[in-house]
């Protein structure tokens, strides 16, 4: 695989039975990801996206097709890759409720051992996220915007060579919008690469290719206007 790429999909295919249905959630889906750039995934609900960042972060597995990482990482598959080169933002956002914020966000520090080295990062994190002030406060006691910030931090600690996030700012006001996504930039330029699924036209313009899906197809290019 090109040094230049940080996952590889080939032939992607993914079938869900429904009763006596059977749903095709991926069919024959291949992308490149690549150091340094943001893609925004689009397209109405139900078109799969969710399934693609499922398989693409080990929490499923294909029917069919590969996946292939960089360098670094090949041979490990998805649910066996380092904390610091795979993180997902979930839209169920999976904050644990015993754990205040700046525990959920130094999660993946304290994992690793990093707890001390990253506590810094953390509290940057917080602060441009607007959340530095509820640091010893409950996911419950917040605001779901709150927690997806929270969220979003979790993700960023440290520096993932992947991100994925599945509608990371569904809940934001345009200002923290921009804010997250000022944060994502800044993984890119460490070399990260980021995959945000999204049903805003707002925050396509924040992205660097639009991948458009359409029942679990998937194309370069915005979405088919509704009509």
């Amino acid at each position: 695989m090109s040094r230049g790429t940080v996952v590889r999909a080939r032939g992607l295919a993914k079938t869900y039975a429904r009763g006596d249905e059977r749903v095709h959630a991926l069919r024959e889906v291949s992308l490149d990801l690549h150091p340094g750039e943001l893609v925004a995934l689009v397209g109405p609900s139900g078109s799969g996206k969710s399934t693609l960042l499922n398989v693409l972060c080990g929490w499923e597995r294909p029917d069919e097709g590969t996946l292939e990482w960089t360098e670094a990482l090949a041979g490990l598959p998805p649910d066996r890759l380092p904390w610091g080169d795979l993180a997902i933002v979930p839209q169920a956002l999976g904050l644990l409720e015993d754990l205040s914020v700046e525990e959920n966000i130094a999660l993946p520090a304290r994992l690793t051992g990093r707890l001390k080295e990253l506590r810094p990062r953390a509290a940057e994190l917080m602060s441009a996220l607007g959340i530095a002030h509820l640091a010893a406060r409950y996911p419950r006691q917040t605001s779901l915007g709150e927690q997806q910030r929270c969220a979003a931090s979790r993700a960023l600690l440290l520096s993932p060579t992947l991100l994925l996030a599945d509608e990371p700012t569904a809940h934001q006001d345009a200002r923290w919008t921009d804010a997250i996504f000022t944060e994502f930039r800044a993984l890119l330029r460490r070399g990260g690469a980021c995959l945000i699924a999204t049903h805003n036209p707002e925050t396509w313009g924040y992205a660097d290719r639009v991948l458009a899906m359409h029942d679990g197809e998937l194309r370069e290019g915005l979405p088919d206007p509704v009509h």
